[in-house]
């Protein structure tokens, strides 16, 4: 009896182990196809199409017009080449999918390097943005909001028309400025493809 008990709580062990080695697993679907930016995505099903010209992989990050939620002060991501930029785009925290992708964001983007710095983009105001920060608890990750007028919405072609919210989507950005990696997600209910863009990441920042 005492030897079949040790063998039952090995196997239990063994299993929490395999477990946390497998790491936080998504609750909802990721997606790795990609919509082009500037032209139309699908809200539950339904086409949204999305305001602005589009950028490319190769572009120039344009100058964008966001407010630092934790501070209120206006920001320019071209002000942080200094870093490898993990640009986590969402039509807003206060919604399942959009908690997700953010949760994965913070907790799984750990194991990158520190030169990546992880923001997240929505229109959500800066005050729900650090509502959800608190709540989230999650560290190292930056909130920019585009809740005024939508200006970087427009300039990177992700802006969708009738809800005028952000699309769902992960863009990296070099040390140069120059856009890397695009992904935005063609049924904004799903998840975007956060293990590859992670890897897309790292690889950058070995690079840079």
């Amino acid at each position: 009896m005492i030897h079949r008990l040790s063998c039952i709580l090995m196997v239990l062990g063994l299993s929490i182990v395999v477990a946390a080695c497998a790491g936080r697993q998504p609750q909802i679907e990721m997606v790795s196809g990609s919509a082009e930016p500037g032209k139309t995505v699908q809200m539950k099903g339904e086409n949204k199409n999305l305001l602005g010209s589009g950028i490319k992989v190769g572009d120039t990050l344009p100058d964008t017009a966001l407010v630092d939620s934790s501070t209120m002060k206006p920001v320019n991501l071209n002000d942080y080449r200094e870093n490898v930029l993990l640009l986590s785009i969402v039509p807003s925290v206060d919604t399942k999918v959009c908690e997700e992708q953010t949760h994965y964001l913070g907790e799984e983007g750990d194991s990158l390097p520190e030169s990546v710095r992880r923001i997240t983009i929505s229109r959500d105001t800066p005050f729900a943005h650090m509502r959800f920060a608190e709540e989230a608890d999650l560290e190292d990750i930056d909130y920019f909001s585009d809740y005024k007028e939508g200006a970087f919405g427009r300039s990177m072609g992700l802006l969708m028309e009738g809800p005028m919210l952000l699309a769902r989507s992960v863009i990296l950005v070099d040390r140069n400025g120059i856009v890397r990696y695009i992904q935005v997600v063609p049924e904004v209910t799903k998840l975007p493809d956060m293990e590859r863009a992670f890897a897309e990441a790292a690889k950058l920042a070995e690079g840079s």
